[in-house]
């Protein structure tokens, strides 16, 4: 989903700043003029561009973080959960092996 998110903005970014240049070059304006105003203009729009994308990554990071950090929790939830039932099994197992035994011990008296 970020990434889509991602995508588009980049897309109209793109698209702006495309608009923005050909706005520009069909202004009727001396070349020098025009041409400084390109410059000035591209300048802004990476500029803008590298600051979104910073931030945007700091995002990202963030989020990755947080989700490694809840699924580390709920890993160990998920072990500690298993421990508990497979002493639960254990112990239920040595109970039929113990009752095993004394019906077994009880056949042979």
């Amino acid at each position: 989903m970020q990434n889509n998110s991602g995508n588009t903005l980049l897309a109209l970014l793109t698209g702006a700043a495309i608009g923005a240049g050909i706005g520009i070059l069909y202004a009727p304006e001396k070349g020098e003029k025009t041409r400084k105003k390109i410059r000035k203009k591209a300048k802004k729009t990476s500029d803008d561009l590298s600051s979104r994308l910073s931030h945007a990554k700091d995002e990202l990071t963030k989020t990755a973080n947080a989700k490694k950090v809840d699924f580390e929790h709920k890993l160990d939830e998920t072990i500690s959960n298993m421990s508990y039932k497979a002493d639960d099994i254990i112990s239920a197992l040595e109970a039929k092996l113990a009752d095993l035994k004394k019906k077994n011990a009880d056949l042979h008296k």
